[in-house]
């Protein structure tokens, strides 16, 4: 009996040391099968040494345990979720959405590879023919080529109108007699592209619809071509001296509305009126910087904004700079008017100041003009911008009118600006009546002729560029912004869609008028990157911190601040994921910012600029690019409240909706 105890002694003796090296080595085992987890990497795109190779989902794309797994274990993949692969066996692809773990399978032809972040965005039809898709690169090389490039891209057009296109190289087109539906959201990722001609890029895309292969789309309500209405808002500057153009404004008005009134649509068109000054923290006795006079009011209610208007009168003391704070008024405007009542949205602003400067303490809205520009596009608000040059603020002209052009470039290359030359203040209030009054009665015009059904024609640029009068500047503002937006109208009133194709070649530029372009080539399409709420932060919060910490620094010549924006604008245009894992990390340093930028379709302004071009950049042309950045950390601040364009595709989590953020608008 004693050997026996003796024996289980020895067991349990045993026993305790082999549960004891057990609890040793078992958080080892763990921390290797953890390390294995994490060193787990996705496969890399070829001749790279960081940058991994990414898909972005179709609508009907399934998760599946493995490359052999049937369709019924197959888990839903939203809509343009971006996946990194990790293997590739049969007809299959093994992905995930974070680069250190895969996730599952994936059915490749329910995806679309995609080596970078940037896809495209159709441009305004402000004047240029619909976007071709072409069966591949040999055949848009083929038309490129042609003897008569634009008789080729108006033969396929009409080919493509008449539904007779079998044969042909093009196998679809962008919405001929309308554009993509504001609603419709659509995604053109660039997969190839070849820059072999000067001023023009042909790229290959996937054209993308969340709307096809899954649950079909609710009917929207399609308005009635006679509810085509336009709401024409005026921004006037009331600061000392404006005071005749103020009386101008109120008479032009009152004559507007006369004419109205003799018209069966008088009701689908409306006024308001908003007024703007400058800082009131730096001059309180302006009273305001930016106020609505009057809402928008048809001819029914004249007399409301006539009183209104009766109200507004020139400020009683000066201004603190040279320039006024417009583009408060503008922001104002946009914001604050009842835009949702018109589908057709145009702005006059009159001023005979320039900007308050990008980044400046006294400025409301901090925006560039660049910055307000794409603010005013996505909510498809066309200004015009009606400068008038006086003798008092003659040094200033330059700059007023470098902004202003910036503000309303129309993707014709046409800026929506008027200049006014006054001698005086009555002289160039009588001019700013002749030019507005041009301006609304050509969208009133507009407005009978789409009430009746009348499609307007594509208007024409002169054959040789010549010094436009006020009034014909109007005019021509009128037809190229008319033309836009009627074709806005019928694709919102058709529910127009972006082509649906898996693969095409198209050209960036308008082909019809590559031979005619005088300068710059008529944009169809320009990049933007896709990106979720929280990767816009996070840009949104570097950038801020970079310019806090190293402005002073940056404009004394030092490197740190430049290396790591163009550092973030890189990653932001390759991957903006691995940008949100690090956002801190310098490519520069790490020697691995040229992989990332090599081969990039587009590079937004920094990431586009060699060390060299910086080092050669003066103090002023320094500050000017601090302010531009300012103005772009303004604009992020907007991105987050447009409800309109983030697109969640029914995610549950804010932070997973997307925005196509014009390339532009990055750093």
């Amino acid at each position: 009996m004693q050997q026996f105890h003796r024996s289980v002694s020895r067991v349990r003796t045993e026993l305790r040391k082999s549960l004891a090296s057990l609890a040793f080595f078992l958080p080892l085992v763990l921390l290797l099968a953890s390390g294995q987890a994490l060193a787990m990497k996705p496969l890399l795109q070829e001749g790279k040494t960081s940058v991994f190779q990414r898909v972005v989902t179709h609508p009907g794309a399934r998760l599946y345990q493995g490359p052999e797994a049937t369709a019924e274990a197959g888990r839903e993949v939203r809509t343009f979720t971006v996946m990194y692969i990790y293997a590739r066996q049969g007809e299959r692809l093994q992905v995930g959405v974070n680069s250190n773990k895969a996730d599952g399978w994936i059915d490749a032809n329910l995806v679309t590879e995609w080596p970078q972040a940037i896809t495209m965005l159709f441009t305004d039809r402000t004047g240029r023919d619909p976007v071709l898709f072409f069966k591949d690169h040999a055949a848009l090389e083929q038309t490129c080529q042609a003897e008569s490039v634009g008789g080729t891209v108006k033969s396929y057009l009409e080919a493509l109108k008449n539904q007779k296109a079998g044969g042909l190289p093009v196998i679809a087109s962008e919405p001929i007699d309308s554009q993509v539906a504001e609603k419709n959201f659509y995604l053109l990722p660039v997969l190839n592209i070849d820059t072999k001609y000067e001023g023009l890029r042909l790229l290959e895309v996937a054209s993308i619809d969340p709307g096809q292969g899954g649950a079909p789309k609710p009917d929207l309500p399609k308005p009635a071509a006679s509810e085509f209405k336009i709401g024409f808002a005026f921004v006037i500057d009331t600061t000392i001296s404006m005071g005749p153009y103020i009386a101008q404004t109120t008479a032009l008005i009152k004559h507007l509305y006369n004419e109205l009134e003799k018209s069966p649509y008088a009701e689908n068109m409306a006024f308001a009126v908003v007024a703007f000054r400058s800082s009131i923290k730096k001059t309180p006795k302006l009273e305001y910087t930016a106020r609505v006079i009057c809402d928008f009011t048809t001819v029914k209610d004249r007399a409301r904004l006539e009183k209104a208007l009766e109200q507004v009168s020139e400020a009683t003391v000066s201004t603190h700079d040279i320039n006024e704070d417009s583009f408060a008024g503008i922001k104002e405007a946009a914001e604050s008017l009842s835009w949702k009542d018109y589908g057709s949205r145009i702005m006059l602003m009159l001023s005979d100041a320039g900007p308050l400067k990008a980044g400046d303490p006294t400025s409301l809205t901090g925006f560039s003009p660049e910055a307000l520009a794409d603010y005013l596009h996505e909510r498809k608000i066309y200004l015009t911008c009606v400068h008038v040059k006086g003798g008092k603020n003659a040094k200033n002209h330059a700059y007023a009118a470098q902004a202003y052009r910036t503000l309303t470039m129309q993707s014709n290359n046409q800026a929506s600006y008027i200049a006014i030359e006054a001698r005086d203040q009555k002289q160039g209030a009588k001019a700013f009546h002749s030019a507005a009054k041009v301006l609304a009665k050509s969208y009133e015009n507009l407005l009978r002729a789409t009430a009746t059904g009348q499609f307007l024609t594509q208007p024409k640029e002169p054959e040789s560029p010549k010094q436009l009068s006020p009034e014909e500047e109007a005019e021509r503002i009128a037809k190229s912004t008319g033309y836009a937006m009627q074709l806005q109208f019928f694709g919102n009133q058709k529910q127009s869609q972006a082509p649906q194709v898996v693969k095409a070649w198209i050209a960036d530029a308008d082909l019809a008028k590559l031979e005619s372009a005088q300068g710059a080539p008529v944009l169809a399409c320009e990049p933007a990157v896709l990106l979720t709420k929280k990767q816009l932060d996070n840009l949104y919060e570097q950038l801020k911190k970079l310019l806090e910490a190293s402005e002073e620094a940056f404009l004394n010549g030092k490197t740190d601040l430049f290396a790591q924006i163009q550092s973030a604008s890189a990653q932001m245009s390759r991957d903006p994921k691995q940008f949100s894992l690090n956002p801190e990390a310098n490519l520069i340093e790490n020697k691995l910012l040229d992989e990332v930028l090599l081969d990039l379709p587009y590079k937004s302004h920094i990431s586009g600029m060699t060390q060299q071009d910086w080092e050669n950049m003066s103090t002023g042309e320094r500050q000017k690019l601090i302010s531009w950045l300012k103005g772009l950390i303004a604009r992020y601040r907007s991105y987050d409240s447009d409800n309109t364009h983030w697109e969640c595709f029914e995610a549950t989590n804010a932070d997973d909706c997307v925005y196509r953020v014009p390339l532009k608008m990055l750093p």
